[in-house]
């Protein structure tokens, strides 16, 4: 009977993750756009406020903050754009290197396994014939994702508009439903969810806009074609973590063999990726980001593993932020303590941030 009542307290738990899992999974159309939206609005809360001493309705400071985001959006894009038109003028050229080299492949395996031309082509025009079924149905799985981004995008701003205009509204609410002797520690609970989330997304934009500079450079060195474009790129990918950088170099690379790009110019680039990777994680992150979320990297892997399971790219990008307001819950709830303790770093004697042994030396 003991045993049994000290089993029931762990299961119930693993059957409460489960749910909460299986629920996350199943209601992600509805959920992943307004979580989006919950964490720019608390990115544009400062703005908001801004625009509200200078003597704006809160309506309109709302407004303003949504066509700010929209400007930005629009500018990047513009970016993009701009660099693929100038690329589009090198296709022909790209097109003419990428038949030398598929013709260069061709005769190596004719005189390498007596495999003809003929009997090349033929194989590879059935596999067109097999894969043009597919082909359309990846045509038109890609204009339903293209259409339903487009309607989660509406919805986010919409959404983003009606949480900074009822924000004040959404936190009576919460203190209402909290007994009177915890709202303390709730307005701490809000206070640090909302920090955290500020900084960790204006240190990602600075970290980006630092990646681009530093991949332009790199890149304008080495010598890769287009350099701007493949830097916007890299830096764009590093919203997704771990995975987005080495994405980037991967098609920096791909478009440079495409464009008849020699070893050397390879080797440069995994070089320039190298060095950009020991610059950010050493002196950047420390330096930019700082450790905000301050979650230790076991569970730092777990959760993107997690995020992408359940919500697939945009829960890799969520799957941070998430977990840190979670462990300022933990961190403040007795309760959960030694689970926030779990999740984060256990800070060692002489543990410092690169600011405080900067101040130190300078010192």
């Amino acid at each position: 009977m003991t045993t049994s009542s000290s089993l029931q307290k762990p299961v119930l738990l693993l059957l409460l993750g489960f749910l909460i899992v299986g629920a996350l999974y199943f209601a992600k159309p509805f959920l992943v756009p307004i979580t989006f939206a919950a964490f720019l609005a608390m990115l544009f809360y400062p703005a908001c406020k801004w625009f509200e001493t200078k003597r704006m309705g809160r309506g309109f400071a709302s407004f303003l903050c949504v066509i700010l985001l929209v400007i930005i959006v629009a500018a990047i894009l513009s970016l993009l754009v701009w660099q693929l038109s100038a690329m589009a003028s090198e296709m022909s050229g790209m097109q003419e290197k990428i038949t030398k080299q598929i013709e260069s492949l061709q005769l190596k395996l004719q005189n390498t396994f007596g495999v003809s031309k003929d009997k090349q082509e033929q194989f590879i025009q059935k596999q067109q014939q097999s894969a043009g079924g597919g082909a359309s149905t990846a045509a038109s799985s890609f204009l339903g994702g293209l259409g339903g981004f487009l309607v989660d995008s509406i919805l986010a701003l919409v959404y983003i508009f009606l949480l900074l205009y009822f924000r004040t509204h959404l936190k009576k609410f919460v203190l209402k439903i909290v007994p009177q002797n915890q709202q303390e520690t709730a307005n701490k609970i809000m206070y640090e969810s909302s920090t955290i989330s500020q900084k960790y997304f204006t240190g990602l934009a600075k970290m980006i806009v630092v990646l681009w500079i530093m991949y332009g450079i790199g890149f304008s060195i080495i010598g890769v074609k287009n350099a701007f474009f493949f830097a916007i790129l890299c830096g764009l990918l590093e919203i997704v973590p771990f995975i987005g950088n080495l994405t980037g170099t991967s098609l920096t690379v791909l478009a440079s063999l495409a464009q008849g790009g020699s070893g050397n110019l390879i080797i440069g680039i995994i070089i320039t990726y190298g060095l950009v990777q020991f610059i950010q994680t050493y002196i950047l992150e420390p330096l930019v980001v700082g450790s905000d979320t301050n979650i230790n990297p076991l569970f730092t892997i777990i959760i993107i593993v997690v995020g992408e399971l359940i919500w697939g790219i945009p829960g890799m990008v969520l799957a941070l932020p998430l977990l840190g307001i979670t462990k300022v819950v933990f961190d403040n709830i007795q309760p959960l303590k030694p689970y926030g303790f779990l999740v984060g770093k256990e800070k060692k004697k002489g543990d410092e941030d690169l600011m405080t042994k900067f101040k130190k030396m300078f010192k």
